[in-house]
């Protein structure tokens, strides 16, 4: 059977992390906790579970606290856990059943990961799989009859075991001061991480974090990027214009991305515009091209909510009751969905 280290950085986590330890107690063959500044009872309720407790000087980086926690494990499996997550009874018992079946070859597991949506994270779905449980040492191994080579690809395995998110708060305000206190130090962000800023602007921003955020993203256009990342940043610009009325930036940045396949969020950007100019036509076709025509990059709501919506306002005021009725439907069937 594999051994389990469950690894976890908290601070200020009294209201959850009992609830948590518990799921966690009957799966874990080790707890350890790296607080990273607790000035409420967490380090206390953690006492009740396990003594291996750390102290960590936060320095800003999630990485860091992450990397220290893994440093102190021993056991064959790390799994990386929130204070914030549940694991129920039924998949409490699907985990005991992977650590009885789990196979010495597998580096990673993925766990499904549900109840995203609930608080406004920076995903687009409710469920989806991410990694959660990782081999502490790995092997490597020769592979291909000629040509050998070391195989570098890690073996992941997908789990049917279920992981709740249910935080009690929202987390955006603690990343948008994560985020620029990176911009302040003047670090260049991971593909990875400018994405998810962008998602996180376009999922929980208001438009003084649209206003932070611009010149950021207006650098960005200036660097060597990806084609998804200079996407994401022209979204991001302009919405930050619309809301701030500068509407020369905002067709600027439209019209560019109109020009080579934009994204919903740019039409349906588009859509909002002329609904408020109470130009009704063009917002249908913008909002059309939202729904049915564009991928969104950065928030699905921006290809299904908000343009649907939209939709309906801007028939209704056409007087085209029997069109606004076909997208209540759909709208209806998107929130169902």
């Amino acid at each position: 059977m594999a051994t389990i280290s469950v690894c976890m950085i908290v601070k200020n986590e009294e209201q959850v992390l009992a609830r948590c330890l518990n799921c966690l107690k009957t799966i874990a063959d080790e707890i350890i906790i790296v607080d990273t500044g607790s000035t409420d009872q967490t380090k206390t309720i953690a006492a009740e579970y396990t003594d291996k407790i750390y102290d960590y000087p936060w320095t800003g980086d999630f990485a860091d606290a992450r990397n220290f926690s893994f440093s102190k494990a021993v056991m064959d499996y790390i799994y990386a856990a929130d204070a914030d997550e549940i694991i129920d009874e039924e998949n409490q018992r699907r985990f005991l059943l992977l650590k009885e079946a789990l196979l010495p070859e597998v580096e990673i597991v993925q766990m499904k990961y549900c109840n995203q949506l609930e608080h406004g994270s920076v995903y687009n779905f409710d469920t989806e799989y991410r990694g959660k449980l990782y081999k502490r040492l790995r092997t490597f191994w020769w592979t291909d009859p000629i040509h050998e080579t070391v195989n570098l690809e890690p073996v992941v395995f997908d789990s049917e075991v279920e992981i709740i998110h249910k935080p009690l708060k929202k987390h955006d305000r603690r990343d948008f001061e994560a985020f620029e206190q990176l911009i302040k130090k003047g670090e260049r962000f991971s593909k990875k991480l400018l994405l998810m800023y962008a998602k996180e602007l376009f999922i929980a921003g208001s438009r003084e974090d649209f206003q932070k955020a611009e010149p950021f993203f207006q650098k960005v256009l200036q660097q060597e990027r990806s084609l998804d990342e200079y996407k994401a940043a022209d979204c991001v610009l302009a919405r930050a214009a619309l809301e701030q009325g500068e509407l020369h930036n905002f067709f600027t940045i439209c019209l560019k991305e109109v020009a080579d396949n934009p994204p919903a969020e740019i039409c349906t950007l588009l859509g909002m515009y002329y609904e408020e100019k109470k130009c009704y036509q063009e917002a249908v076709m913008w909002y059309y091209n939202g729904v049915q025509e564009q991928e969104c990059i950065l928030n699905l709501k921006y290809s299904t909510d908000i343009p649907l919506r939209g939709l309906i306002v801007c028939y209704e005021q056409l007087g085209q009751s029997e069109m606004a009725e076909e997208y209540r439907k759909m709208l209806k069937n998107a929130l169902e969905g």
